[in-house]
């Protein structure tokens, strides 16, 4: 079976900057394994896979797989596909929105077009949930190579939020020290054993200001999902918003545009827009934005049964 794919960098507007994606815009046929197959082969932190609408309002069913497993939802793949499936014709050209049905359920994607073409997606995610804060950040720290005083002199706690996914947000006190983070995974899961919780993957970030327009300069591991660093995560970046919002790092007004830089250490620097509107610390809408270059395509040759 052969089958069709789009090569993208999301969350970037130039080649080979952002996060890498594969989007196969005709899945029909393809079961679990084989998608999880190709998803391995691809070796990308995702690939996504476009089936015809199966509920009603929206546009087409996606379904989102890392090299080892399958997400409900993700950021930078939901964001791409729609850039793919506008390049195809899929969707109509200045058409505002297009409606995806992801594992969370359908999620509605705003376009911004440009004489026809996509300049800029913005997904909107589920409203936060907050969880654990953590104990242990000695076990923690040591797991990412730092000092304890490299994330507790933030004053800002180490804590689980998930807009559809969970991630550990991780808040240390520089840039410089984000860029030394050196996890290690048997080590980080001492500290999640320590807390009684289990294994996530860990956002870390710095408020510290730049020469740049970023609210937080950031990396991301998931070594539990086949993803030692991902150069861009938009499934992380609504639960940093409301992160930094719950956590009076920024403004409700401020908390209207934010922006992620991810994935400078892998030389892969990638932007990423968030936007969370709330009053009274009530959040009642989180987005994620960005931009993506088309930068080629190609197939696979799928066997017809999996070896």
């Amino acid at each position: 079976m052969r089958r069709d794919f789009v090569h993208l960098d999301v969350f970037a507007d130039r080649a080979f900057h952002g996060n890498q994606l594969a989007v196969f815009t005709d899945a029909t046929g393809l079961d679990a394994e084989r998608m999880q197959r190709m998803a391995n082969e691809m070796a990308f932190s995702e690939s996504t896979f476009v089936f015809r609408p199966d509920s009603n309002g929206t546009n087409a069913r996606v379904r989102i797989f890392t090299p080892w497993r399958e997400l409900p939802m993700a950021g930078h793949p939901t964001i791409g596909t729609a850039f793919a499936l506008a390049a195809n014709g899929f969707i109509k050209r200045s058409a505002p929105q297009v409606t995806f049905a992801l594992g969370v359920g359908p999620t509605p994607i705003s376009l911004e077009w440009d004489n026809g073409r996509l300049l800029f997606a913005w997904m909107r995610q589920p409203l936060p949930t907050f969880g654990f804060v953590a104990k242990h950040v000695d076990k923690l720290a040591a797991g990412l190579g730092l000092e304890e005083g490299n994330i507790t002199e933030t004053h800002l706690p180490v804590q689980s939020v998930s807009c559809g996914v969970p991630f550990l947000f991780v808040p240390v006190v520089s840039r410089a020290v984000v860029n030394r983070v050196r996890a290690d995974r048997k080590a980080l899961q001492a500290f999640f054993a320590a807390n009684e919780q289990d294994e996530l993957p860990v956002f870390v970030f710095s408020t510290e200001h730049g020469n740049d327009e970023a609210t937080a300069f950031s990396r991301m591991f998931a070594e539990m999902f086949g993803v030692p660093e991902d150069p861009a995560t938009g499934g992380a970046s609504g639960p940093l918003g409301a992160y930094l919002l719950h956590h009076g790092v920024v403004t409700e007004k401020q908390a209207e545009r934010m922006w992620s830089y991810q994935g400078v250490a892998m030389g892969r620097p990638s932007r990423i827009a968030i936007s969370v509107l709330a009053k009274r610390k009530q959040v009642s809408d989180v987005r994620v934005g960005g931009s993506c270059v088309l930068l080629g395509a190609g197939y696979l040759d799928v066997p017809e049964q999996s070896a």
